[in-house]
C-alpha cells in the first residue's frame, strides 16, 4: 500500500471576507498519525518454513507488506504437534498437547514416517489416508488456537493448513498453492489411480471454494484449470519472486555450474544429476541431505544463495511426468538473481516465461555449455537471465496483494 504524505484541505481568504481559493498543507501529526494508522491491515501468514524453498516465499510476504506498514503475523506450523519446534530438542520428537485433536496429529505423524516413508506398499496405498488426517486435524487445531476475525487477510502457504481458510471468518482468504495437491503426491508414487481420482474431485471443490486462489507459477494455475476443470474466477496471482543480487556473476572459464536446493525429493531426479555430473566435471552441488556417496556428486555442502556469484551457470533438473513438465523451480529465481543463465530440461514447457534460460538434453548438455564457453556468448544471455530477475522482483510479484488490501473496506 503506497501512503503518500498526509494533506489537508485549508482556505485562504482576502480582505473582504470571501473565500477566493483552497489549497492542500501538511495534516498535523495527531491527524495524520490517525489517518495512517486506518490504512494499516492485520495480516496473518501461515507456513511451514522448512529453511528450504517452502521458507522463501512467506518470508518474503511479510518483508513485502511491513514494508509498506502493516501490522503481520507469521505463524510456523512445521511442528504443530510437537512439545518444541527447535531443532535437535527432545521437544521436537514428543507429542505437544494431551488434547485429543493434538495427540492424534501427533499419531498420525508417526504413522506417516512407519508406514510410508520406506515402505514401498505402504507409501503407494497409505498416503491417500494420512495426507487428509493432516489436513482435517490442522484445520481444527488451527480453528481453535487462531482469532482469525482478528485479521483483515488470513493467508496460507501451504496445502496441509489451507483447511482453516473454510472455517468461516470475517477476514479475506488467500490461499497460495505451492502446485496443485492430488497430482504432485500421486506422481510422487504415494497414490494410486482411483485414489488420484478421489484426491483430485476433492481438491477440485477445495480451490474452487476458496475466496482468492494463487499459485507458485502461473503455469501451474493453467494445469489446475486444463486437469482439474477448475473456473479459476477466484484468481488472484503471486508469481514467485526474487531479489536481484546487487553483485552479479561474472564470466570465468572454463564455466562452473552450480545446483543449490534440496536433494530429497523424487521430482529432482538426483540421478540425472550425477550422470549429467560424469558428462561435465565443473558441477558444485549444494543442498541436502547428503546425496549417497556412491552417486559421485561433488557435492558442497549448505550454502546460501550468495555462493552463485562465483559461478557462470545454474542447473535445473527435474522429472519428465506432465506437473513438472508444466512447472516451476524455486532455485531458477535463485540463479536468475544472479545474473546466471539457467540450465533446464528440454521437456519443461513454458520457458518463454522465463528468459535466460537454456534448454538441454542429457546428450546435449555438455555441448550446449561450450557453445557458452567464452565470454561474448555468454554475457549476452546472463544480462537476458538478469533482466528477468528485474521484472521477477518481489516487489513486483506481490503487487496484487497491496492492491487487496488497499480495496478492502
Amino acid at each position: 500500500m503506497s501512503v503518500k504524505k498526509p494533506l489537508e484541505k485549508v482556505s485562504v481568504k482576502k480582505s473582504g471576507g470571501e473565500v477566493s481559493e483552497e489549497r492542500e498543507t501538511p495534516m498535523n501529526p495527531a491527524t495524520a498519525q490517525a489517518l495512517t494508522a486506518s490504512r494499516v491491515r492485520r495480516v496473518l501468514i501461515l507456513a511451514q518454513l522448512d529453511g528450504f524453498a517452502n521458507s522463501v516465499k512467506p518470508l518474503a510476504i511479510e518483508r513485502f507488506l511491513r514494508e509498506r506498514g502493516h501490522d503481520v503475523h507469521l505463524v510456523d506450523t512445521n511442528c504443530l504437534a510437537r512439545a518444541s519446534s527447535k531443532a535437535g530438542s527432545l521437544g521436537r520428537k514428543l507429542p505437544g498437547s494431551l488434547r485429543p485433536a493434538r495427540l492424534t496429529l501427533y499419531a498420525n505423524d508417526l504413522a506417516s514416517k512407519v508406514l510410508t516413508r520406506r515402505w514401498a506398499f505402504g507409501r503407494r496405498h497409505l498416503s491417500y489416508y494420512v495426507l487428509l488426517a493432516d489436513h482435517h486435524l490442522r484445520r481444527r487445531i488451527l480453528a481453535d488456537r487462531l482469532e482469525l476475525d482478528d485479521y483483515d487477510l488470513v493467508i496460507c502457504e501451504t496445502p496441509y493448513d489451507a483447511g482453516v481458510l473454510t472455517t468461516g471468518t470475517s477476514a479475506e482468504t488467500l490461499y497460495d498453492c505451492p502446485n496443485p495437491w492430488a497430482d504432485e503426491v500421486f506422481y510422487e508414487s504415494r497414490l494410486t489411480d482411483r485414489q488420484l481420482r478421489r484426491f483430485r474431485s476433492w481438491e477440485r471443490r477445495f480451490l474452487e471454494g476458496m475466496e482468492h486462489l494463487s499459485f507458485s507459477w502461473e503455469s501451474y494455475g493453467r494445469y489446475a484449470r486444463e486437469h482439474y476443470g477448475i473456473s479459476g474466477r477466484n484468481f488472484l496471482q503471486l508469481d514467485w519472486g526474487c531479489t536481484p543480487s546487487p553483485e552479479r556473476s561474472r564470466f570465468a572459464g572454463p564455466p562452473r555450474v552450480a545446483y543449490l536446493g534440496s536433494l530429497s525429493s523424487r521430482f529432482i531426479d538426483v540421478p540425472l544429476l550425477a550422470r549429467l555430473s560424469r558428462r561435465y566435471p565443473y558441477i558444485d552441488v549444494y543442498g541436502g541431505p547428503p546425496p549417497d556417496p556412491a552417486l559421485g556428486l561433488n557435492y558442497r555442502g549448505y550454502a546460501s544463495p550468495d555462493v552463485l556469484r562465483q559461478y557462470q551457470f545454474g542447473l535445473i533438473t527435474c522429472t519428465r511426468d506432465l506437473l513438472r513438465r508444466e512447472g516451476f523451480s524455486a532455485k531458477h529465481l535463485h540463479y536468475l538473481a544472479h545474473g546466471l543463465p539457467v540450465l533446464v530440461p528440454e521437456w519443461r514447457r513454458h520457458l518463454d516465461l522465463l528468459r535466460g534460460s537454456v534448454p538441454y538434453t542429457e546428450e546435449t548438455f555438455a555441448s550446449v555449455i561450450d557453445g557458452l564457453s567464452d565470454e561474448d556468448r555468454w554475457l549476452p544471455v546472463s544480462d537476458e537471465a538478469y533482466e528477468q530477475a528485474r521484472r521477477l522482483d518481489w516487489n513486483r510479484t506481490l503487487e496484487p496483494l497491496e492492491r487487496l488490501l488497499d480495496e478492502r473496506p
